[in-house]
């Protein structure tokens, strides 16, 4: 209740309040609307809005349909042309309709920081740091700023299932960082739920959920190897079966979501991204200085900084917080961890750096090379996150010594006093330097038009950004739709895109024809400036009949 509580101040009521002060601005500081706004933009939240109302119209109708949705038609699998979510869909089955899919996603995007701050808190205090560290943890990996540079994604921003995941299998196994392992605590309970919460972080998608699985898998013949070495001691069998159990149940949820974006490369070749590709969207070093857009004390401070890393900057602006690196680097040399394990957390740091350079550092190729998935993704920087609890972990250590000094150092009477003097200000300076400043567009409303139409519809102009908001505005009952927005848009999609330009010609009207579409919704306000400005000026050929409706037109085509 507590993370929730906070992600709510944080996320929703505090910026516009925060901001306010900052820039000094008179006018009053007003809370976003969470049915007729939308975080972030109004371009990726929406089709990300969509996909999570998808899922849950699916699960409704036994997951009839999941991979191919309504929209992409009438091609195959376009729920796996980028991360499915599919965890949410619960969430997808509470409510119908445009405004239902805004504010679910509202919603679950307040969540993602509320879990994401659970999840560092549960697994530091599972390690043994005081309860303050942890929830220093929390923040810092919760709201640490390069996560704004995601805001957009919520499929990036859904980290907290992958810590909870450690905290929960970490508790399972009785083992903790300031007391090893321990026979007596093991709780075979709480380690299946640990498989269990990691399937479903998976289920989300790979775009965070690939390393995760990875690295669970390193673990696991860690763990084995170093069995081995110790001689084999006893195990209990309980804990054994449930880690096979588990392990099997995490096994084959992420070989169904693999088998399903297995299909997509399989379809469509090019979805595999070059290396000079993942070059565009490669951070340099100097990202881990630089904060994204919509962090509210560095955002328009680092603007200058943020042009010099070029395309894609926000997410490419890597800054765990300063306040972060600060107490870090000091827990490398005052912690309750031992010597051996912060340097374990520094060479962590160190590597997961070096791979989230991408091109610019010397590690990356390896994974886009050698380890399967890893050429698909084009965005290196989000292996931050691993760095990110690394530092975490440093830092709460500090937290906890100096928690440990003070309570030692004081009379019995005033340590209680002592503790929250040396832990709550580095806590309160994690928050106030992960405050956001999110936008919160207005949700474009749907054009009347679309209602009427029959489907298949096609709506124009299209392309990926009016095409994200005409999947939300489809949330509406689902008709198929000819349009789509995503991660990788395939050829043929495309090809439907541009000889669209002409409509409403002859040669484009057979298009459709042959592709079964029945109605085409033309937005009357978005036409300036775009390839499909000449198409109210062109008369209809036969069977093709004409409507206004408002400022849009509906062709309906027999």
């Amino acid at each position: 209740m507590g993370s929730v509580l906070l992600a709510i101040i944080m996320v929703w009521l505090l910026p516009p309040y925060a901001n306010r002060l900052i820039s000094g601005v008179v006018k009053p500081a007003t809370i976003a609307d969470p049915t007729g706004t939308i975080s972030g933009d109004s371009g990726d939240p929406t089709a990300q809005a969509w996909i999570v109302g998808w899922n849950g119209h699916a699960l409704r109708h036994g997951l009839r349909g999941l991979w191919d949705t309504n929209a992409f038609y009438p091609d195959r699998y376009g729920l796996a042309l980028t991360d499915s979510l599919f965890g949410y869909a619960p969430a997808g089955l509470i409510g119908d309709g445009v405004t239902a899919a805004v504010l679910r996603y509202n919603v679950l995007f307040v969540l993602t920081f509320a879990l994401a701050f659970l999840g560092g808190y549960m697994l530091l205090r599972q390690l043994g740091a005081h309860p303050a560290a942890a929830a220093l943890a929390g923040a810092a990996l919760a709201y640490a700023p390069w996560r704004y540079g995601h805001v957009g994604h919520l499929n990036i921003m859904s980290t907290g299932g992958i810590t909870l995941a450690l905290a929960m299998l970490a508790r399972g196994h009785g083992w903790s960082l300031s007391r090893g392992y321990r026979s007596e605590r093991v709780r075979p309970g709480w380690a299946i739920a640990g498989w269990v919460v990691a399937a479903w972080q998976v289920s989300l998608g790979f775009g965070v959920g690939l390393a995760f699985v990875y690295l669970l898998a390193f673990a696991f013949l860690c763990a084995v190897v170093g069995w081995l070495v110790t001689g084999r001691p006893r195990l209990s069998r309980r804990l054994v079966l449930g880690d096979l159990l588990g392990g099997l149940f995490l096994v084959a949820v992420t070989g169904y979501f693999a088998y399903a974006y297995q299909q997509v490369r399989e379809i469509y070749p090019l979805v595999n991204r070059s290396w000079d590709y993942v070059a565009v969207f490669s951070p340099t070093p100097r990202s881990l200085l630089v904060a994204p857009q919509f962090s509210l004390p560095w955002g328009s401070v680092h603007t200058d900084a943020r042009a010099l890393l070029g395309e894609a900057a926000n997410e490419k602006a890597l800054l765990c917080g300063y306040a972060l690196y600060l107490l870090a680097f000091t827990g490398l040399f005052v912690s309750v961890w031992s010597l051996r394990q912060r340097l374990f957390l520094l060479a962590g740091t160190v590597v997961g750096v070096l791979f989230t350079l991408g091109t610019n550092g010397p590690l990356y190729q390896l994974l886009h090379s050698y380890v399967p998935g890893f050429d698909g993704s084009r965005t290196p920087g989000r292996l931050i996150l691993w760095p990110t609890i690394f530092l975490a972990v440093l830092a709460a250590g500090l937290v906890t010594e100096l928690a440990r000094l003070a309570r030692e150092a004081t009379l019995p009477q005033w340590s209680a006093i002592a503790v929250r003097v040396v832990t709550i200000p580095p806590l309160l300076l994690v928050l106030a330097e992960g405050t956001p400043n999110i936008d919160h567009p207005d949700v474009p409303p749907p054009p009347a038009a679309m209602a009427m139409a029959q489907a298949p519809i096609m709506v124009l102009p299209s392309d990926e950004g009016i095409d994200n908001n005409v999947l939300l505005w489809s949330t509406a009952g689902f008709p198929a739709l000819v349009n789509g927005a995503a991660s990788y848009t395939p050829p043929n999609h495309q090809a439907i895109r541009d000889i669209m330009h002409t409509f409403p010609s002859q040669p484009s009207v057979d298009r459709l024809r042959r592709l079964g579409v029945r109605s085409v919704v033309v937005l009357g306000d978005r036409l300036s400036g775009s390839p499909y400005q000449a198409v109210l000026q062109t008369p209809p050929p036969a069977g093709v009949t004409r409507v206004y409706v408002g400022s849009d037109v509906l062709f309906t085509i027999s």
